[in-house]
């Protein structure tokens, strides 16, 4: 299995890439393939790789910044990193891509590489967050922020079949994110999403709010990735913002400090469990080829585990039965 990692992704690029690329070699004993610059990438390698790790760079000398529109990035950079990689997964010299870059640029480029698949309108981002009872499937996180109900139909099809293939949850339940749990709250989309998936045969068990989202009430949250990506990016912020409070808490005495000694299995416990660099990544379905989307600030860590997930993914053979499971659970046009 090759993973082909975006060299020119993150905010800091390219140290954390290179990091990531050598810890997961080492880790799962595989080669990397990390694309990018290679007058940039090459010397950086050179003086981390002090194991002489396997880690193969393939050029590509134009970056797709963060600022970029993603039509823009295709045609005033058509030698892209993301393009690039990309495109070894589509000719099977790779088994999968992972990129901390821009997100939309990243979707517009997993389009046109590597197509969508069959049936699927929307491609869409689709990771996992904790609750009282464990994780569940969210999407999108924010490939998509302007949707129709259909939209979110194939968002709740994709996403339950993530839950059954990655996390083993056997007939997941649906909830679609509101601001109230009746059948009439929130906007018009979320309103006329509703019948849509009442009527589509999932195990759709109507509007959830936050709260019961993180309480385990469902085991797939459906949204537009506007939405989405602010749910996403602001549990993130809550969960460091506490994690952080508590620290300076801790320390404010020497009393503290010893009972967070005690304490402190459980806290880190807890600071696992909240933290996003611990999943890496979202996966990019709907697309014929497996593509993980990072944030921007991921640093090694993160990175190493979206190469995880990636290879989870790839090993769980999802995209093999995707394109079937989607035919079979998508209502007939």
């Amino acid at each position: 299995m090759r993973i082909v990692l975006d060299g020119m992704g993150s905010d800091r690029f390219p140290e954390p890439e290179i990091q990531a690329s050598l810890e997961a070699t080492e880790l799962f004993g595989e080669e990397i393939i990390l694309v990018g610059n290679k007058e940039l990438l090459e010397p950086q390698l050179k003086a981390m790789n002090h194991k002489n790790l396997p880690v193969r760079i393939v050029h590509a000398p134009d970056t797709v910044e963060m600022t970029d529109h993603a039509v823009e990035s295709a045609s005033n950079k058509p030698l892209n990193s993301m393009a690039v990689g990309l495109e070894l997964v589509r000719e099977g010299e790779a088994s999968a891509f992972v990129t901390a870059g821009n997100s939309g640029a990243a979707m517009f480029h997993a389009v046109k590489v590597l197509r969508r698949m069959q049936g699927i309108i929307r491609p869409a981002m689709v990771t996992t967050i904790p609750t009282k009872k464990g994780r569940c499937a969210f999407m999108d996180t924010g490939a998509n922020a302007d949707c129709r109900p259909e939209f979110l139909l194939e968002f709740g099809v994709m996403a339950s079949i993530y839950a059954e293939k990655v996390m083993g949850i056997s007939n997941p339940r649906v909830g679609l994110l509101a601001n109230g749990e009746e059948p009439g709250k929130g906007n018009q989309l979320v309103r006329d999403a509703y019948p849509v998936l009442e009527k589509s045969g999932l195990n759709f068990i109507g509007n959830v709010e936050p709260k019961e989202v993180f309480n385990g009430y469902t085991d797939v949250v459906v949204a537009d990735g506007f939405t989405g990506n602010i749910f996403i990016k602001t549990s993130e912020a809550v969960a460091k913002y506490i994690t952080d409070l508590l620290r300076e808490e801790i320390g404010a005495s020497s009393l503290r400090k010893l009972g967070y000694l005690l304490a402190k299995p459980a806290f880190a416990n807890l600071k696992k469990k909240m933290d996003p660099a611990e999943v890496g990544a979202a996966m990019l379905m709907g697309v014929n080829g497996y593509v993980f989307i990072g944030h921007g600030r991921s640093d090694s860590r993160a990175l190493v585990s979206a190469i995880r997930l990636a290879r989870q993914a790839v090993q769980n053979k999802i995209l093999e039965s995707l394109p079937q499971m989607v035919q079979e659970r998508l209502p007939k046009s």
